[in-house]
């Protein structure tokens, strides 16, 4: 169905244009999610006692009911969180790793004897331990306050009740049961995901009210057995059976032996901004890099989303990218050279290759461009200043495509970013963590922290990062328009799974950049396309003042709402 422009849009009384609204503030608490009900959530979980984490996994486990198709606890989750107590920011990786009983040779015939040599995006292949509920206790076990069974009663009461499916996440829905009914046979056990995922056969529309009692079982059974209870009894031994029956090697003792791990940030400066990030095995490190190379460029100067501005982005992504997929890997398997490549210095030489009349078709280190990644993003803020910057997902829509019995939730494919080129840092190996592009975000100001954010979206998440923190700190928009802001996509550089850009990829951008920028860039060299979707979704806290007041944001192109109190 073709939509109409009825009229030129409403006309704001203040701020930005574009802008869809003006930031919520509050100064006790703050939650903003993709999904108004899992922000209410989480500020009534502050305003009964909960701290920031909390609220953070209550929003959670509420959108493993109202948005599995882009998260649930078949997946993984990485935190960055501002601790008050002891003023220091704070890291937790809770990536899962590949099974331990297969190794590559094994894997590689596998593939071999279904003609391909690369790790299939569905079906058992994909799987990869879940690391999400870890994460949930590691947070849980440091910084709760209220009891885990409180905090998923929500979620629980919503998932056995139902819940009307928003918009945004209908729309996706729909996308996501199209790609995967069209890859049923590569998925094998179709059945379990039907009947899960589907209201009288097919995907729910707006409004229409689903429910997942299977999952809400499944809670509980966490509520009342904890961490074991989903690692080593009797989630693990339905997982452990389920993969068993489909082709799959993932068994209970991956799941037993699982542990996420605390880590230290990363991080640099941006014009006095100090952005940080957690290291690999995510892309986070990007973000540093393409701020480091841009802090080289006035792009105030240029004028946001300028031809100029737009073109030295786009470079300055290819760049960084080369090394994302160069280095970016399970630390424990390489000895990436982080702290170089998120140097100034560093920063300098890959600044000297960018042209100002040209672009970079092909730079010289390897790898292939990722399929659009399916993420929630979420941040939650209390009243003592504790800040969380919370990412959670499936990787691709409802991850792998299987769905253990009677468990409500469908198992990650974050396998499929492993390469099986011989002797590339991100090669597959028995309980290694995959390449990951879930990123969670915070930066600070005179060592006070000042915004906790992300942007959702696969390889977008570094690129939508850069255009945020850039909106805010070159042209002094607020926390709201910063995420509402026209945006762009670069598609098609080399990526730690497999190819090489030999053709200089694709600029994609929404409608908001000028007809006559999109000539400009053209002429320049760039293969330039206006699309929509696919930039990514976003949400932010943003802490001003001396005294807590903060600012929350929850951007148009996802359904979410910032709540404060």
């Amino acid at each position: 169905m073709t939509l109409k422009r009825i009229h030129g849009g409403a006309d704001r009384l203040v701020g930005r244009a574009f802008a869809s609204r003006s930031p919520v503030l509050a100064r006790n608490g703050m939650a903003a999610t993709s999904h108004p009900i899992a922000s209410f959530l989480a500020v009534e979980t502050l305003k009964r006692g909960g701290s920031a984490v909390d609220a953070a996994i209550a929003a959670n486990a509420a959108l493993g009911v109202m948005e599995p198709v882009n998260c649930g606890i078949g997946g993984d989750l990485f935190a960055l969180l501002w601790d008050p107590d002891e003023e220091a920011l704070v890291g937790l990786n809770a990536s899962g790793r590949s099974p331990r009983r297969v190794s590559r040779s094994v894997l590689r015939s596998r593939l071999a004897s279904a003609g391909t040599d690369r790790i299939p995006l569905y079906g058992p292949l994909s799987v990869s331990v879940p690391g999400a509920v870890d994460g949930w206790f590691e947070l849980h076990d440091r910084y709760g306050r209220l009891p885990m069974a409180d905090l998923l009663a929500p979620a629980i009461a919503y998932a056995r009740q139902g819940v009307p499916v928003p918009q945004t996440i209908a729309h996706h829905w729909s996308e996501a049961y199209a790609t995967y009914s069209n890859h049923r046979d590569s998925i094998g056990e179709f059945d379990n995901f039907q009947a899960t995922f589907l209201v009288d056969g097919r995907p729910p529309g707006e409004g229409e009210v689903f429910a997942n009692p299977d999952l809400a079982r499944t809670y509980e059974r966490i509520a009342a057995g904890g961490r074991d209870a989903f690692y080593r009894g009797e989630v693990a031994e339905t997982v452990d059976a389920y993969m068993r029956r489909v082709g799959g090697w993932l068994r209970k003792e991956d799941l037993a032996d699982h542990a996420g791990e605390w880590v230290a940030p990363i991080s640099t400066t941006y014009r006095g901004v100090d952005v940080y990030e957690l290291p690999p095995n995510g892309q986070g490190a990007a973000v540093l890099q393409m701020l480091n190379i841009l802090e080289g460029f006035d792009v105030a100067e240029m004028g946001h989303h300028s031809a100029d501005y737009l073109h030295v982005h786009a470079e300055a992504k290819k760049l960084a990218f080369e090394d994302r997929a160069r280095y970016y890997a399970d630390p424990d398997y390489i000895d990436a050279p982080v702290d170089e490549l998120i140097s100034k210095n560093y920063a300098r030489r890959l600044r000297d290759r960018v042209r100002m009349d040209d672009v970079l078709r092909e730079i010289h280190h390897a790898p292939r461009p990722l399929d659009r990644g399916d993420t929630v993003y979420l941040t939650t803020a209390d009243a003592d200043g504790m800040m969380v910057s919370f990412i959670q997902s499936n990787f691709h829509a409802m991850g792998s495509g299987l769905v253990p019995d009677g468990l409500g939730f469908g198992l990650q494919n974050r396998g499929a970013l492993f390469t099986l080129e011989e002797g590339h840092p991100n090669v597959y190996a028995p309980g290694k963590r995959p390449f990951h592009t879930i990123i969670p975000a915070f930066a600070m100001r005179n060592g006070r922290p000042w915004m906790s954010f992300g942007v959702m979206g696969g390889p977008m998440q570094p690129q939508g990062q850069v255009q945020v923190l850039c909106n805010m700190i070159d042209f002094g928009m607020n926390v709201q328009e910063a995420g509402d802001a026209a945006r762009y996509r670069h598609d098609g550089s080399s990526s730690p799974t497999g190819d090489r850009m030999t053709d200089g990829g694709v600029l994609r951008v929404e409608s908001g950049v000028a007809a006559d920028v999109v000539e400009a860039l053209r002429a320049r060299g760039h293969r330039v396309e206006v699309t929509r979707g696919g930039y990514g979704g976003y949400q932010a806290i943003c802490r001003q003042g001396e005294t807590i007041a903060y600012h929350g944001a929850s951007e148009m192109r996802k359904d979410g709402q910032a709540i404060g109190y």
